[in-house]
């Protein structure tokens, strides 16, 4: 009897070499973003519209590199595209090490966005592009391989992908920038890219050694699907679109209307890459009509307080990124469930990056041009309930037809009443515990949360449920809109928002001028007080003592000014003084000049007053050296911090444009961050000698309305400073109270962790 030799095994492939490629490639991703962003973005001052352009770069290089691997399945072999695809690695390695591209050009203040796209496309795009390559083009190897021996789910592996996309742009703001310097960095992540290469090569000499199927035969087809094809890839598209939408729309609603924290961009990005975690999870944490309920409860809710930026701070948020991370999650899940069959993973992964241009692209590139508010974020909301089952309409019990009908009326009833009754209440007369005035309020709230239930009971039917919520998004923004706002315009620094209010002090109206949340300056209309600075520079600040003093000092001033506001420094400006502002926003310009809105520049100068329009750094390396003797920098007011304004190199720069009894100013007021700490290192390690000032405003007096300040004042010698040093209101700098910034090294956390710590020890 003749015994046959059992057939050697088949080389196999080791699954943990799949997890280990694609979680280390999105790691990579990830690290460079904000990478890019800490190289690139400060030069357009930091705004939430460069941080959304940015990201719609980023998934704009996506879709390429998907595109990319969709193509690839073009080669019949795994041995052959993976030999192709390091050798497309390695080429796209020329750009590297990591730095900004020069070819473009210095920035631009008139078109921002091609700047920012053309600057970032050099620099990044093509490692960018081919490294998100990776995740569909390891999926497909795995589905031919471990897939087609033994049955595996690809899709699994998306999961561990977007597990090191968190992890990774959690570490940066971390433990990456607080102990790395952007030297390091970009050559740490320029060899990490290099590692990568080796990795991607080893597992592609593993899997071509495995017995592979053919690309073009599917592997486990599950039942032909009822929709056509393009149907089927347009809802993929949608589905995608949303949640890339929202996450931009949130980020921009966030840090524009509720709080300008650093880092708070973070949040969203974080839930948005954790919906892909759980949706594509082999066993769902949670499960799809979980998500469905909690959705329906959340976007109801954020539909109803969106408008009231009054609310708590927790609340908002806790509120806002619950209903984000829950449509997200449920577009996700009902992606998954609509996943084909692994034979089309490149296809289905290719719609799904476009989706994400689609919603990237439409906040990052139309909305500011179409809206003069983040009115994005509310419509996408809104549409996202289309996202949900939509039942059987031909079939609606009569119940859910009542609910609708009470629902919209109580959401209608809102604007009505507030158009209508709102301008009769007197707020002096009481009824019970409440006026007219706050027993009105308490109404329009009743109403509105009986709208939110009436839309949360009709959840299941998506079309009358969007009903509810579309309407209610409208009431609610009518209901809480009842201030003095005049006018709301966007730019791609921000939105610009004129108000007015009345203040005792000064006997009549203040026109105000604020970005999101941070009031940029105000002027009083009543004659007597309109030529008197308000607010950070009424004549007792900090910045107003600078003034006075030098004004006292010297018949003639040259005073520079970075950041424009309302112009309010301007009103220091005497017949033989000459001001120069250098602002990055083209419309504050507008704004701030028209005498319609402020006349601070037009009547109360009484000197020269130019302008300087592009990023304040590079546009005073320009200027004559020896040449002012007040420059007052202030960038610093609570929004999106430029920290490149602040580091020893740009300090070294702004003295040599002082004269040598010159003073500059560092106007560091911030809500959120500890800049006086880095910033009394920086004037030391500079070469300046720096005082210090932690003003507290004092109670609103006849023709006074000031706010707290912190200040620190810098001079090239001592005896430029001996003057203020005798007020007894200035300190002696303490520059050992942290690291000094560098253009190479920034610690916004560390800031950020100080300032808590600061609140928590009951300091101011």
């Amino acid at each position: 009897m003749t015994t046959l030799a059992a057939e050697p095994a088949a080389p196999r492939a080791p699954p943990a070499l799949f997890a280990v490629t694609v979680f280390a490639s999105a790691a990579l991703v990830f690290l460079v973003q904000p990478m890019v962003a800490k190289l690139v973005l400060p030069l357009l001052g930091g705004s939430p519209s460069v941080w959304n352009t940015s990201m719609a770069f980023f998934q704009i290089a996506l879709l390429a590199g998907y595109a990319y691997a969709h193509a690839l399945q073009r080669i019949p072999s795994v041995r052959g595209q993976a030999l192709t695809h390091v050798a497309v690695l390695v080429a796209a390695a020329v750009a590297l090490p990591l730095r900004v591209s020069t070819l473009v050009g210095p920035p631009s203040s008139d078109h921002p966005n091609l700047w920012l796209l053309g600057v970032l496309g050099l620099s990044i795009g093509a490692p960018f592009a081919v490294l998100s390559a990776t995740a569909p083009l390891v999926q497909a190897w795995h589905a031919r391989t471990i897939g087609a021996s033994g049955g595996k789910e690809p899709y699994v592996l998306y999961a561990a992908s977007n597990l090191g996309s968190l992890l990774a742009l959690l570490a940066y703001p971390i433990v990456v920038e607080p102990l790395f310097t952007l030297v390091h960095q970009r050559y740490g992540w320029s060899t990490g890219y290099g590692l990568f290469v080796l990795l991607i090569a080893a597992l592609g000499f593993v899997v071509s050694r495995v017995r592979t199927m053919p690309a073009e035969r599917p592997v486990a087809a599950p039942a032909p699907a009822a929709t056509s094809p393009w149907r089927e890839r347009l809802v993929w598209v949608a589905l995608a679109a949303i949640p890339s939408s929202l996450m931009l729309g949130v980020t921009a609603y966030l840090t524009t209307d509720v709080a300008s924290a650093p880092f708070l961009w973070v949040l969203p990005l974080a839930l948005y890459l954790a919906t892909f975690i759980f949706a594509f999870q082999e066993r769902p944490a949670i499960s799809a009509e979980l998500t469905l309920t909690l959705q329906g409860a959340a976007v109801a809710a954020c539909a109803a307080l969106l408008p009231f930026r009054a609310a708590p701070f927790g609340l908002q948020l806790f509120i806002h990124l619950a209903a984000f991370f829950l449509t997200a999650l449920m577009c996700h899940q009902r992606l998954v469930a609509r996943r084909p069959e692994p034979g089309r993973l490149t296809e289905f992964y290719l719609c799904l990056s476009i989706g994400g241009v689609v919603g990237g692209a439409f906040n990052a590139f139309l909305a500011p041009v179409i809206f003069n508010d983040v009115w994005e974020y509310p419509i996408v909301l809104a549409l996202s309930c289309l996202a949900r089952p939509w039942g059987d309409l031909r079939k609606v019990p009569a119940w859910v037809w009542e609910t609708l009908v009470v629902g919209v009326l109580a959401a209608v009833a809102t604007p009505v009443a507030v158009t209508f009754a709102s301008p009769h209440l007197a707020a002096s007369t009481v009824v019970g515990a409440f006026d007219r005035s706050g027993l009105f309020d308490l109404g329009m709230k009743v109403l509105l949360v009986l709208a939110v239930v009436a839309a949360f009971v009709v959840r299941r039917r998506a079309l009358f449920f969007f009903l509810i919520v579309s309407v209610l998004s409208y009431a609610s923004e009518t209901a809480a809109d009842r201030t003095d706002t005049q006018e709301s315009r966007r730019s791609f620094f921000g939105v610009l928002k004129q108000s007015q209010t009345y203040v005792p002090g000064l006997s009549g109206e203040v026109k105000m001028l604020a970005h999101g949340t941070t009031l940029h300056g105000a002027q009083a209309q009543n004659p007597a007080f309109r030529c008197h600075p308000l607010v950070y520079y009424a004549p007792h600040t900090p910045i107003g003592q600078v003034f006075r003093a030098k004004a006292a000092a010297s018949p003639n001033l040259r005073i520079g000014a970075v950041g424009l506001g309302t112009g309010s420094v301007a009103a220091y400006v005497r017949p033989g003084d000459r001001l120069t502002f250098f602002e990055i926003d083209p419309l504050v310009k507008r704004i701030s000049t028209d005498p319609r809105n402020f006349s601070y520049t037009t009547e109360c100068a009484k000197g020269q007053v130019d302008y300087v329009i592009g990023d304040a750094r590079l546009t005073l390396a320009k200027q004559p050296v020896d040449q002012f003797d007040i420059l007052l920098i202030d960038a610093f007011s609570s929004d999106a911090v430029p920290a490149h304004l602040l580091t020893v190199e740009a300090v070294r720069g702004y003295l040599t444009r002082l004269k040598p009894d010159g003073v500059l100013i560092l106007h560091l007021s911030n809500r959120n961050l500890d800049l006086m700490s880095p910033a009394q290192a920086v004037a030391r390690k500079a070469g300046g000698w720096a005082l210090a000032q932690d003003y507290r405003a004092s109670a609103d007096l006849e023709g006074r309305w000031e706010s707290s300040e912190d200040a620190v004042i810098v001079a090239r010698n001592h005896a430029a400073l001996a003057g203020f040093m005798a007020t007894g209101q200035w300190q002696t700098a303490d520059p050992f109270k942290a690291r000094p910034w560098t253009d190479d090294y920034t610690n916004l956390a560390g800031a950020l962790y100080s300032k808590v710590k600061s609140r928590w020890a009951g300091l101011p």
